[in-house]
């Protein structure tokens, strides 16, 4: 189950042509895709691409119709092994997944794929995430385009530039035989806006096409002596013909070409940014006319040499907006102005930051210094907007982080709830973590976690630490979606086969909840297009691990607290895994709320649980929040006016998952906990006990007012 839906969306790729197709980024890359004759698209989800799979996934019908091939695969080198069938058949093929995490995975099924070369198109959609908004480490996919020579499409953020990315990177794949990259960043996913549709292709050569007639040419396989072939057939052949064809088809853009002796080159996936810093700074208007030369780089490798001759030909300088670093095309624009004999100076880092996302405000401050620079004669006028351009770091004291958090109900959260009274027990244990919502478990209240260095290397990462010089044992935490991806053998098999003493746990909350809540192979929930209900506990036991636990409900902190205190006590060695399932809070409120709200429409009854805190009984310690760190519990001021301490409260937002009363429990605290049951639609059975309950709590009520007027007499 998918966080969201397409299914009313992807009728708009049915759009013929000459209509006018309106929507979201991620939907014209599927649609652009289907203009262009796709044979087979396969891909691993994740932010921001991860819509592109559940696009797909809701138009299988349509691409059944168009006999394509739809896979999620396993893992991102999976997706891109799956190009192979473009090596040898002038089929299409695109894959798509997150970067720079996933081509890192992917790499050596890309190598090989970029070394032995491509006849049909070959497509890499990666998900450019870079900036303060990412997730991963701070890196770029030009250094594996660079590295592996892989061309690089970075389109303008608009639809249309977009569309004509995706169907002239097909060409240039096939006019080159090298697979194409295209990044895109999260806004142009989720840019909006429109373009002329052409009707969708059906691939003139087939996968069963391609089935029924084999073909096999030994000099596309990567193997001595070919492989050395092919680094010179790279330069001979590959590289000029891309050169040829991007120049043809004019896929990089000049605007605003005049007399200027001064001018600027942007990656094109940093256009719209640029233009509103130079609408701010009076130098261009908000549909792109401005006052400056823009050579705008769609394509930012290979850099074509004639195209820089052009632009920086009778200019004193020019200005390279290179996001992140190291400056990449800046270095190879110097090489390439050198060469050229050029006397045009390359400026770029020196007035922009290092590293970084580049705002508007960040692209202001260093336009303005470049112009002032410069001092250029055909270039003045321009405005300074003092509001904007200012030093914020008098506001840094007065700005309260936000680091990310469980969601509130969680049944990650209780996992560590466990581990932190079991470390109060029998101290602290070296922990390692994975890529997921796990993760989130280094962060106050819990601090627990040292490291994470990939998805589903988890346990892999404590491998250095079975010793047997030590009665403590290592502990490391895996997610599902990791567990499947990398994590059954790089880390559970790998344990086995080297006797590691040291226990894993696998938080199975039914989906990979971190990338957007799409199914796995554990998955619960029916799946009509692929297969689920396999169990981890069948897995892990597959491949020779005999200790395992699983607790079919995390919240039941007393259960898990026991088996994870057993699993770093017991004396008998080897490998352990515990099972910790619960479904993800997230995906379970977007499948139960609209039941419930139906339910509820029709005049069923319908029950929902919520918990509260008795400010009469509450102490004002606080522990239940140290131990659980719920968004839902929060303090405030004390009703009874002979006390100072703040108490406990439980917010609207609360989903009623249990923790906060099982962590009072597990933990000895105070009782101030109750459970609460709001009933929409109430049965007259309801009603009754809701009326004998009334009656009760009112006698009581009633005496122990009585008693308080007569020690008040």
């Amino acid at each position: 189950m998918a966080e969201r839906s397409f299914s009313r969306e992807v009728e708009k790729l049915r759009l013929k042509a000459g209509e006018e197709f309106r929507g979201e980024g991620i939907l014209a890359v599927a649609k652009a895709l289907l203009q262009s004759g796709v044979s087979y698209v396969a891909g691993y989800q994740g932010s921001p691409i991860s819509h592109l799979m559940d696009v797909f996934t809701d138009a299988n019908d349509l691409l059944a119709e168009l006999d394509i091939r739809f896979e999620h695969s396993a893992s991102e080198a999976t997706a891109a092994a799956t190009l192979a069938a473009s090596i040898n058949y002038p089929l299409r093929g695109a894959i798509t997944f997150k970067s720079t995490v996933g081509t890192n995975v992917a790499s050596d099924a890309l190598a090989n794929l970029a070394s032995g070369g491509v006849t049909g198109g070959a497509l890499v959609i990666v998900g450019e995430d870079y900036g303060e908004g990412s997730s991963i480490m701070q890196e770029r996919s030009h250094a594996f385009a660079m590295k592996s020579q892989m061309w690089l499409l970075d389109p303008r953020p608009s639809l249309p530039a977009i569309v004509r990315a995706v169907e002239t990177g097909f060409e240039l794949s096939e006019a080159s035989n090298t697979p194409v990259m295209l990044a895109l960043r999260v806004r142009a996913c989720h840019v909006h806006g429109r373009f002329t549709a052409k009707d969708n292709r059906r691939a003139a050569f087939s996968l069963s096409d391609a089935m029924e007639q084999p073909v096999r040419d030994i000099n596309r396989i990567v193997l001595p002596p070919a492989s050395f072939l092919h680094e010179r057939e790279k330069t001979q052949q590959r590289w000029p013909a891309a050169v040829e064809y991007i120049q043809r088809a004019g896929l990089n853009e000049f605007h605003g070409e005049n007399d200027a002796d001064i001018g600027i080159i942007v990656q094109g996936g940093l256009y719209n940014t640029l233009i509103r810093a130079l609408e701010l700074l009076g130098l261009s208007d908000a549909r792109g006319r401005c006052r400056l030369p823009l050579y705008v780089l769609n394509v930012t490798y290979p850099i074509i040499d004639a195209e820089v001759h052009r632009f920086c030909l009778g200019k004193q300088a020019v200005l390279m907006i290179e996001e992140g670093q190291p400056e990449f095309i800046e270095h190879n624009l110097n090489t390439v102005v050198r060469k050229l004999d050029l006397s045009t100076r390359i400026c770029g880092k020196q007035f922009f930051p290092q590293a970084g996302e580049y705002t508007a405000t960040v692209m202001m401050e260093a336009l303005t210094g470049f112009l002032d620079a410069c001092k250029s004669n055909q270039i003045s006028g321009y405005e300074k907007p003092a509001e904007i351009i200012q030093d914020n770091s008098a506001l840094d004291p007065l700005i309260h982080p936000r680091p990310p958090s469980f969601c509130t109900g969680c049944p990650e959260r209780p996992i560590f709830t466990a581990m932190k009274l079991v470390q109060q027990e029998i101290g602290e244990h070296h922990v390692s973590c994975d890529i997921g919502c796990h993760l989130f478990s280094i962060l106050p209240p819990f601090n627990i976690g040292a490291s994470t260095m990939g998805y589903g290397l988890g346990w892999a990462s404590n491998a250095a630490f079975n010793t047997p010089k030590t009665q403590r044992r290592a502990i490391s935490v895996m997610g599902d979606g990791g567990f499947w991806h990398n994590g059954l053998t790089s880390g559970v098999g790998n344990a086995v086969f080297n006797k590691s003493d040291s226990v894993l746990i696998v938080v199975d909350n039914r989906y990979t909840a971190a990338t957007g809540g799409q199914d796995i192979l554990s998955s619960t929930a029916k799946n009509s297009l692929r297969t689920t209900n396999q169990p981890i506990e069948k897995a892990v036991a597959g491949v020779g691990v005999d200790w395992i636990r699983t607790i079919p409900r995390t919240y039941n902190v007393d259960q898990m607290r026991a088996v994870l205190r057993e699993a770093l006590t017991t004396s008998r060695r080897g490998p352990k895994v515990i099972i910790a399932q619960s479904e993800c809070m997230l995906n379970k409120q977007r499948r139960l709320k609209p039941l419930m709200r139906q339910l509820a429409l029709e005049g069923r009854r319908v029950v929902r649980e919520r918990f509260g805190v008795d400010d009469d009984i509450c102490t004002g310690d606080h522990s239940c929040i140290r131990l659980s760190g719920c968004p839902s519990l929060a303090i405030k001021d004390n009703p009874d006016p002979l006390r100072d301490d703040p108490v406990a409260c439980v917010t609207s937002s609360c989903v009623g998952c249990g923790l906060c009363g099982e962590t009072v429990q597990a933990a000895a605290l105070c009782p101030s906990f109750f459970r609460a049951r709001i009933i929409s639609n109430p049965t007259a059975w309801d009603h009754f006990k809701a009326g004998i309950r009334r009656v009760v709590i009112g006698f009581f009520q009633k005496t122990i007012e009585r008693r308080m007027k007569l020690h008040g007499q």
